[in-house]
């Protein structure tokens, strides 16, 4: 499935690449450059009407981290993942406060979605139109 890329969200991307919290910096460090088992991650990317904080196209695979900006949203940030899973994406969300204060366990959760992708990609979520 082709993930559409919304244009008009391009310039508030890169402001949110420039503003980035440190919870971002800090997991961003972990998964540029292909450092995270070889897949390449893009941050704060536009997917639909969304800016997603991070994204493997490989793995069809989101990463969103709850920070303050969150707090209170819950039911946005449910819809925004149905509409994600819906596209055929996983999503692994982590608290802003765990991937500070235990970033080796976020990097341990991430690998291990990883590693039974790769001995058995999930069953893909429900696609809208299958």
């Amino acid at each position: 499935m082709k993930i559409y890329y919304n244009q008009r969200l391009k310039s508030l991307s890169r402001e949110l690449r420039r503003n980035s919290t440190l919870s971002e910096v800090l997991l961003w460090n972990e998964l540029r450059a292909r450092r995270m088992k070889g897949y390449q991650f893009m941050r704060q990317k536009p997917v639909d009407e969304y800016i997603v904080d991070f994204y493997c196209n490989k793995l069809k695979l989101v990463i969103e981290i709850d920070g303050d900006s969150h707090y209170g949203k819950i039911g946005r940030d449910e819809i925004k993942q149905q509409k994600l899973e819906a596209m055929g994406l996983y999503v692994l969300r982590f608290d802003d406060t765990e991937v500070k204060k235990d970033i080796y366990n976020v990097l341990f959760c991430i690998e291990g979605w990883i590693d039974e992708f790769e001995k058995q990609p999930p069953s893909p979520p429900f696609v809208k139109g299958e």
